[in-house]
């Protein structure tokens, strides 16, 4: 495997760095809810919230935060699944962009009843607990110090459990998303940085690293195409 993917890359992603109209932002996390489609990348945060499911109480509700919710597009899909399985559903979702909050509030139905919030996840107050607390491609925006103090954070807020859902930085979707957006013609953001969120993304190891670190229970699964599934399902209350 090249060095270029041994370890993780410190390049920085125009979302992250490059200032935007309102506007122009929305489409950037169209564009980027289009990409997630295509490539099922929520279908690991689905097996996991599945597993919760079987083993949830009847008539409780379960309360869930999204953090870094972007479009708001997993937190609408969790909506939907929740209506199909017949699980009431308290959903929130933070942002440090608050760019990200006005498109997901013009993204979501009215009569989804999600709490778009614009704030910082390490700004959480202990009292601010959650049955379930998930994440999806967000860490690879993380320094590795970060990613262990969010294990940590998540572990301690997250009543039920914690589940995060990220890339796997390897050559083969780098090189195939370089190509694919190439010509689909998306926004600049997602032609730039999605390369740039393979190289920045993980490894097991990364994540057997985290996990030691952070001193939490963690479960590492790989999904198909190149993801890591990491979380934690504690005791589900009686």
């Amino acid at each position: 495997m090249s060095m270029q993917f041994a370890c993780r890359n410190d390049l920085s992603e125009l979302m992250d760095t490059e200032p935007v109209n309102a506007e122009d932002f929305a489409i950037c996390l169209r564009d980027l809810a289009t990409v997630n489609k295509l490539t099922l990348a929520q279908r690991p945060t689905f097996s996991w919230l599945n597993r919760v499911a079987e083993t949830w109480p009847k008539g409780r509700t379960l309360s869930i935060l999204d953090v870094g919710f972007g479009q708001g597009d997993m937190l609408r899909a969790i909506w939907r699944w929740a209506q199909r399985r017949g699980i009431a559903v308290q959903l929130a979702g933070i942002d440090l962009n608050p760019l990200s909050e006005v498109a997901a509030r013009q993204a979501t139905p009215a009569d989804m009843p999600v709490q778009f919030t614009t704030g910082d996840i390490f700004s959480l107050s202990p009292g601010d607990r959650f049955d379930v607390i998930i994440s999806s491609l967000v860490t690879h925006h993380m320094s590795d110090a970060q990613i262990v103090d969010f294990l940590r954070l998540m572990d301690r807020q997250a009543v039920c459990g914690w589940f995060v859902n990220d890339l796997h930085r390897h050559p083969l979707p780098y090189h195939l998303f370089r190509l694919w957006a190439a010509t689909a013609g998306w926004h600049r953001f997602v032609r730039h940085d999605g390369p740039v969120s393979i190289l920045r993304s993980f490894r097991r190891a990364d994540w057997e690293r985290y996990i030691g670190l952070a001193g939490v229970e963690a479960d590492i699964v790989w999904h198909m195409p190149f993801r890591y599934g990491v979380g934690h399902c504690k005791v589900m209350p009686a």
